[in-house]
């Protein structure tokens, strides 16, 4: 016997009364808050709703199925309408995010290993990272559950299934990498307008800064997911052109050349170009707890990195000679620089655009990261976030960026594979395996235990 109901909502915020319908299957003696998001401009309000909730129990088998769409609602503004986030935005997020210029230099780490041995590190490194956002994103929805709010950041996630110590080596790890890196955009690029346009340097990166900065505060995700879009389908077109011209004397031969003993190396590096678990609260929040949509978005998103990660790998080292295997390191962007007089502009070009999708992620994921931290009211687009998150790597990148790069070559690559592999491991194993957790969401990375464990091992080994 199966028993519905619909969902209405009332919120305790605004004047405005909004309802909104999903379809959900829950246990009747389920009972949780459905939250209304408001988006669409520089003012964001979190509604918390009362809800008469729907249920229903289903019998199949003598077996009970539960499914759960969302968690809830985004709701413009102005309109008080329902827009769920888009998959294709998100998974430009990801792309966007997960491509960097670092990409250029992937053939630099690898040309030691081989084609072979390095493409089979890069799936390697794609399958981990992909397994930690995946496992970022379980243990954001069940906080979102438990705490009955959106918007939740890396901060709630560890308070809640680390502890005080843990949450605080997360912070300080998460503060670090992003910063560092940060600095490192705002850098390159203001290196790239000026050699363009001919400005100085501190008026590069301050018009950078606030071009992309003021995107990523007053647009709406509409507007984010467009321009991100944007400048993804302008990322693959100008890798395309720079593939089409770097590949003239591409040696089929030696793409079959491996050395498995020195592709373990290269395995900090490639992981770094694989980041983008900083945007998966984002992801979560945009597409209001779909696990569903937040799984396909993922593995789609960090799909694309990978392909343009193994095509540039070949590229490179099946056109250059001397690159594999005769043990000396060179590298292979001069190299091709100096035999093919088109290649900078383009190179200059791709570098740009990859480092604008790079900088959005990072901006949005350390904007809410500050925001949790700071205890700010979720789902408000304060300027206090943004300010903070731009500031200092603007300011640092003019005065001595050095700093930054040499602090990132000692411990940044390290502190990734720390970050976003250990941390949502053991998140999740507290989550799952704790007495005093609660996991409303059903695990979605297979294989339990040993599965935490060996992503936990890895960093170690």
């Amino acid at each position: 016997m199966a028993l519905t109901a619909s969902l209405r909502c009332y919120p305790l915020l605004g004047s405005a009364a909004a309802a909104a319908s999903s379809s959900v299957s829950l246990p009747a003696s389920t009972r949780a808050p459905v939250l209304h998001r408001t988006t669409g401009g520089p003012r964001r309000r979190l509604q918390r709703c009362l809800c008469s909730q729907q249920y229903a129990e289903k019998q199949s088998s003598g077996s009970q199925q539960q499914q759960l769409e969302r968690l809830f609602s985004n709701l413009n503004q102005a309109t008080m309408k329902h827009e769920p986030g888009s998959v294709t935005s998100s998974i430009f997020l990801v792309a966007g995010t997960t491509v960097g210029a670092g990409i250029l230099a992937i053939p630099a780490v690898t040309q030691e290993a081989g084609f072979l041995a390095s493409a089979v590190t890069c799936i390697f490194c794609w399958i981990y990272m992909v397994v930690t956002g995946l496992l970022v994103a379980e243990v954001n929805v069940n906080t979102m559950c438990e705490l009955g709010s959106g918007g939740v950041s890396l901060v709630s996630m560890a308070m809640r299934t680390l502890g005080t110590f843990g949450v605080r080596t997360a912070c300080i790890s998460y503060l670090f990498i992003h910063y560092a890196l940060l600095v490192a955009y705002v850098a390159r690029s203001s290196e790239i307008i000026t050699n363009s346009v001919g400005i100085p340097l501190w008026e590069s990166a301050a018009l950078f800064s606030l071009a992309f900065g003021g995107l990523c505060y007053f647009g709406s995700q509409r507007v984010i997911g467009a321009v991100n879009g944007f400048l993804v389908f302008s990322i693959l077109a100008s890798f395309t052109t720079l593939v089409v011209v770097a590949s003239g004397n591409l040696q089929w031969s030696s793409l079959l050349e491996a050395n498995f003993a020195a592709a373990p190396q290269s395995i900090p590096i490639i992981a770094l170009s694989f980041v983008y678990q900083n945007v998966v609260p984002v992801l979560c929040t945009n597409l209001e707890g779909d696990l569903s949509k937040v799984r396909k978005a993922i593995v789609v998103g960090t799909a694309i990195p990978l392909a343009l990660f193994l095509i540039w790998d070949a590229v490179i080292l099946g056109t250059l000679p001397g690159l594999a295997g005769d043990g000396t390191i060179i590298d292979p962007l001069e190299q091709l620089r100096s035999s093919n007089g088109t290649v900078g502009p383009i190179v200059e070009a791709f570098s740009f655009l990859a480092i604008g999708t790079s900088y959005i992620g990072f901006v949005l994921g350390l904007s809410d990261f500050i925001a949790d931290l700071l205890k700010l009211p979720s789902g408000q687009n304060k300027p206090l976030p943004y300010l903070v998150t731009l500031l200092p790597p603007l300011v640092l990148s003019l005065l001595d960026p050095e700093i930054f790069f040499k602090a990132l070559d000692f411990a940044g690559t390290y502190g990734v594979l720390v970050l976003f592999g250990v941390f949502p491991a053991a998140m999740s194993w507290s989550e799952r395996y704790s007495d005093d957790l609660e996991a409303p969401v059903p695990p979605i990375v297979p294989g339990g235990k040993f599965t935490l464990s060996f992503v936990m091992g890895v960093p170690c080994s």
